[in-house]
C-alpha cells in the first residue's frame, strides 16, 4: 500500500480503517517516537493491517495556547516524509477542533479508534495522555483495548549512551540553546527548517555572496546566529553552505529568518522549497558598524563553514 494522508476520522473508505497505528504527537518523529511506531509496525506484519500513525493539526497545544511561541519542529510535509521513511502506510492527521477537544478518554476511544477507524492495535509511548484534561493513560488505554477489542502495546523511554531521555522538548532546548548537534543525537537526523525562497533585499548577492531567504514561520526558534548548513534542493541535490539565522540587526530586517549562502552555486531559487539542516552553531548575531567588517567576517564564517560541511574545498 503506498503511502497515504487521512484528514478525518469519521465516513472513511474501507482500506482508510483496520490499521495498526501509533497514537501521539510526532512532532519531530525523533528516536522515541521511532520506537513506538516500531511496536505498532510490529503488530501490522503480524496481524496484517496497514501500518498507521494517528496525530492532529493543529497541535493540541497550539488550541488551548494559542498565544504561545512557535514551537514545531517539522511541517506537515516533513513530517509525512519522515513516517513514508518507517514504512507508514497511513497517516491519520486529525483535525483537533473543539469537538475532539470535548471528548473524555473513553468517548475517545471509542468515537475516533474503534468507530471512526477500527483500529487494530494500538501503540503508544510510556508518558500517553488522551481525552479531555489528559485523563487517559497507558493502563486505561489496555483496559479499553480489552473492552473494545483492540490489542495494545507500550514503549518504554528511549534514551542515549548518555542517559538523556529522547523528546521532542529535549530537542527543543538542545536547539534553543544553539546545540544542533545534540538535537541531531536525539532526532536521528539534523533539524532542518523547510520553506519557500523569498525575494529579499538581495544585498548579499551585490556584495558577492547570494543568499536564499525562508521565513521560520511556524518553527521553533534555534538559537540566533550563524550555522553551517546543508540544503536540498526540489530535485534532490544537497548543497553545502553557512546561514544567519536571526533578525540581521546590521541591515535593518525585522522577521526572523533563515539566509542561506550555498558555497559554489549561482541558480535562481525564488519560489522554490528548499529544506536546511543546521549543521553547526557558529556564533551568535552581531551587529556590524560597517558592511566592509560584515563582509570580512562572513568570509571568515565561510572558511568555519566548509571546514564542518564540505571539506576539501
Amino acid at each position: 500500500m503506498s503511502f497515504k494522508t487521512v484528514n478525518a476520522w469519521k465516513d472513511l473508505q474501507p482500506e482508510e480503517r483496520g490499521a495498526s497505528v501509533a497514537l501521539g504527537n510526532f512532532d519531530g518523529v525523533h528516536r522515541g517516537h521511532q520506537q513506538v511506531i516500531a511496536q505498532a509496525a510490529k503488530a501490522a506484519l503480524a496481524e496484517h493491517t496497514p501500518l498507521g500513525v494517528i496525530t492532529f493539526d493543529p497541535h493540541p497545544r497550539r488550541l488551548f495556547r494559542p498565544t504561545e511561541p512557535a514551537f514545531k519542529l517539522m511541517t506537515h510535509a516533513q513530517q509525512a516524509r519522515a513516517l513514508g521513511g518507517l514504512g507508514v502506510d497511513l497517516l491519520y492527521l486529525l483535525p483537533f477542533d473543539f469537538e475532539m477537544a470535548s471528548f473524555g478518554d473513553r468517548e475517545f476511544v471509542e468515537k475516533v479508534l474503534v468507530q471512526g477507524l477500527g483500529v487494530k492495535h494500538v501503540a503508544a509511548g510510556f508518558d500517553i495522555s488522551f481525552g479531555r484534561g489528559r485523563t487517559g493513560s497507558g493502563d486505561l488505554l489496555k483496559a479499553y483495548g480489552q473492552e473494545y477489542g483492540f490489542t495494545v502495546s507500550i514503549a518504554e523511554p528511549v534514551a542515549g549512551q548518555d542517559g538523556e531521555k529522547f523528546s521532542s522538548t529535549g530537542v527543543r532546548d538542545a536547539l534553543r540553546d544553539g546545540h544542533p548537534e545534540q538535537a541531531a543525537r536525539i532526532l536521528g537526523r539534523p533539524f532542518a527548517i523547510e520553506g519557500v525562497v523569498r525575494r529579499g533585499q538581495q544585498l548579499g548577492r551585490q556584495l558577492g555572496f547570494p543568499t536564499a531567504n525562508v521565513e521560520v514561520e511556524d518553527y521553533v526558534v534555534p538559537k540566533l546566529g550563524v550555522y553551517a548548513t546543508r540544503t536540498r534542493l526540489p530535485d534532490g541535490r544537497e548543497v553545502p553552505g553557512v546561514a544567519n539565522l536571526g533578525n540581521n540587526p546590521t541591515t535593518g530586517i525585522v522577521e526572523t529568518r533563515l539566509e542561506t549562502w550555498l558555497f559554489d552555486f549561482d541558480e535562481d531559487l525564488y519560489g522554490q522549497v528548499l529544506e536546511t539542516d543546521l549543521i553547526a552553531f557558529l556564533r551568535p548575531e552581531l551587529k556590524f558598524d560597517s558592511l566592509e567588517l560584515m563582509i570580512e567576517q562572513i568570509r571568515r564564517d565561510e572558511q568555519e563553514a566548509r571546514a564542518i560541511v564540505a571539506p576539501g574545498f
